[in-house]
């Protein structure tokens, strides 16, 4: 049977079903968006507070997650194919040297999929989701196979918790929150929100600023935001705190129905 990039068995079945990972998705863009290319890249491609155009693209990139996390070969690069063509289509400009690159630029893509990978990961240790550190290790391994979705060769990203590390650090002195982008706290107090989300304003910024607190410190004070212990202690208490509030909703509720399906075949 076809499983997809993933399948029975691996951890990131186990981890990607986990309602708390909604949160490690908006942390994945906070980091994504200290990469001055790849974010200039959304900003010159993308009507960021048309409320239409933000949440079509919020929802395209969440089921790009979806089908590239449980969906089949076939699904999986028929998603790719799409993303790949899109990067090399667009393009943007570098304002600081006038440099024109495309969005496929592969630094650019190295650096959104390794913060997407340890996004999920923080969040998910943080929150106190069961992983040993093999398995962490396993589960960056395991998403060098959605590297090569996007077009990244799975040699060129990191294969380790270590690696992923060792990279991150090598690259913090070129980040940086450029200044032509809105800030994402600003964003959130009137976030282009459809309609039907309307009840869920009031809340949002709430949640942004959550978010924000998973991040590292040093990425914080990139963002202009306070940085202390005291800040990393108050986000994974309250992120334990919610995911002990979310185990005690019944799996049938708490689980989308891929992650039911996932959870099932694994445990056959």
């Amino acid at each position: 049977m076809d499983h997809g990039l993933f399948g029975p068995g691996s951890v990131t079945w186990r981890v990607m079903g986990e309602p708390i990972l909604l949160v490690g998705g908006f942390r994945a863009l906070l980091m994504q968006g200290l990469h001055p290319k790849a974010m200039r890249g959304v900003v010159q491609n993308s009507a960021l507070m048309d409320p239409g155009e933000a949440w079509g693209r919020f929802q395209r990139t969440t089921e790009f997650v979806r089908v590239r996390t449980y969906g089949t070969l076939a699904e999986v690069e028929r998603a790719g194919a799409r993303v790949r063509k899109i990067h090399a289509t667009l393009s943007a400009v570098d304002p600081d040297t006038g440099e024109r690159f495309h969005l496929d630029d592969p630094e650019a893509l190295r650096w959104v999929h390794v913060g997407e990978v340890d996004s999920y990961l923080s969040v998910a240790r943080r929150a106190g989701v069961p992983l040993t550190d093999a398995e962490a290790d396993r589960f960056v391994a395991e998403w060098r196979r959605a590297a090569e979705v996007v077009g990244l060769e799975p040699g060129d990203v990191p294969g380790s918790v270590g690696e992923m590390r060792d990279y991150i650090r090598s690259r913090r002195p070129g980040l940086r929150f450029v200044p032509e982008a809105p800030h994402p706290l600003r964003q959130a107090l009137n976030a282009p929100l459809p309609r039907f989300l309307f009840p869920l304003k009031p809340v949002f910024p709430g949640f942004v600023l959550f978010a924000f607190g998973t991040l590292p410190r040093w990425a914080r004070r990139l963002y202009g935001l306070p940085a202390t212990p005291l800040e990393d202690l108050w986000t994974t208490a309250a992120l334990r705190t919610l995911q002990a509030g979310i185990g005690l909703v019944p799996a049938p509720v708490r689980y989308a129905p891929d992650a039911r399906r996932a959870r099932r075949l694994s445990a056959a």
